[in-house]
């Protein structure tokens, strides 16, 4: 007969493993592709830095909450405006997803997260 401790055990583990105790958000994705050209525009990018704790957009520092004003005053009309985002050492998978979310709500950019050589 198994002893009730063990019974406990295997109950409490099946409930941990099948629960869901976060919020997970959609962040999508593009990869580019193999021979894709560069395109040509008049639209000069904005360069983001993401850190374990800052942010700096263009050599300035801003805070999370202020990024999105930020980035809405300097998106031109017409023309998608290109950002990219550098990755400093130490930054987590939950930052950078946080920073997409942010840069998702701005219409009008497009974002290219540089990768680490």
């Amino acid at each position: 007969m198994t002893s009730l401790i063990d019974v406990i055990f295997l109950l409490l583990l099946f409930f941990m493993l099948t629960s869901t105790f976060s919020k997970f958000a959609e962040v999508e994705l593009t990869a580019g592709g193999a021979g894709q050209g560069a395109e040509t525009t008049n639209v000069p990018p904005l360069f983001l830095q993401l850190g374990e704790d800052v942010l700096v957009l263009n050599g300035e520092t801003v805070a999370m909450q202020a990024l999105e004003a930020s980035l809405t005053d300097a998106v031109s009309e017409g023309e998608a405006q290109p950002v990219l985002v550098s990755l400093r050492d130490g930054v987590t998978a939950q930052r950078l997803t946080d920073l997409l979310v942010v840069l998702r709500a701005v219409p009008g950019l497009r974002v290219t997260v540089l990768g680490a050589a």
